[in-house]
């Protein structure tokens, strides 16, 4: 394994905020009918069904009704000229997208074509067993359809986030330091010690703090790029990060 302390690090400054947004994506999916756009579109569906999946199923429908649902939403969504909710002046991503959804369980969806799973215009990861566990796992009984939409988003959110890191490190080829250090990003639980990485990793102590310094700063500059995409300005970050932050701890 390569040592931490040779300065190898993907670079935590991550480039171009505020270019392209969740919003951008959808406007321009909207505007014109490109592979391009209808691309990012449907990747940015596929990052996010699942927390439109538990809201669904916190409205009392069951799994499989709960799955077409959330596919025939998005299949509709996806579907150009039905973008006419899509202004980012409404406030964040995550509030217009289940204020969409919202409207379209308010509509008589029953009279409609109802797109089955792995049918319609779109194919999403709807894995009904996965999702099912993960549902029972997650949520306690007292939990608002809303706000297990908004931890779930949350979590998403998290889930990204760590995602993409694990691929700035591959890119520089530190995926196993990034497997060995992650369980530091919100500080040590006291299970595996500094002095014992650093020797598992066959470098020092110091070397190790230094490289969990990098990746908690990289983490931060990756947590706000993600958010940077949900929100309409950046001057709504850091009260969105705090929001979500608030979330995931329970304080909210």
């Amino acid at each position: 394994m390569d040592s931490p302390s040779d300065g190898v690090e993907p670079s935590a400054k991550v480039p171009g905020l505020f270019t392209t947004t969740h919003w951008s994506v959808v406007l321009a999916a909207g505007q014109e009918a490109s592979p391009q756009s209808a691309e990012a579109l449907e990747k940015l569906c596929g990052a996010y069904w699942y927390p439109l999946y538990v809201y669904v199923r916190r409205r009392g429908y069951g799994p499989e009704d709960a799955q077409d649902l959330t596919q025939q939403f998005f299949a509709r969504f996806l579907e150009k000229g039905s973008f006419s909710l899509a202004d980012p002046s409404r406030g964040r991503f995550r509030t217009f997208l289940l204020k969409s959804l919202q409207h379209f369980l308010a509509d008589d969806w029953k009279r409609a074509h109802r797109a089955k799973r792995g049918g319609g215009t779109v194919e999403l990861p709807l894995d009904g067993v996965v999702a099912e566990a993960r549902y029972a796992a997650e949520l306690t009984d007292t939990m608002t359809p809303e706000r297990a939409y908004e931890e779930r988003w949350a979590l998403t959110l998290l889930e990204q986030v760590l995602g993409r890191m694990r691929e700035d490190y591959a890119r520089v080829g530190k995926a196993r330091l990034f497997e060995a250090l992650q369980d530091f990003l919100w500080g040590s639980d006291g299970s595996v010690s500094y002095a014992a990485l650093a020797q598992d990793l066959a470098t020092t102590e110091g070397a190790l703090r230094v490289a969990v310094h990098r990746l908690r700063e990289h983490y931060r500059d990756r947590l706000r790029a993600e958010v940077v995409q949900t929100v309409s300005s950046p001057g709504e970050v850091d009260a969105e990060l705090r929001y979500l932050i608030g979330v995931i701890s329970g304080a909210k």
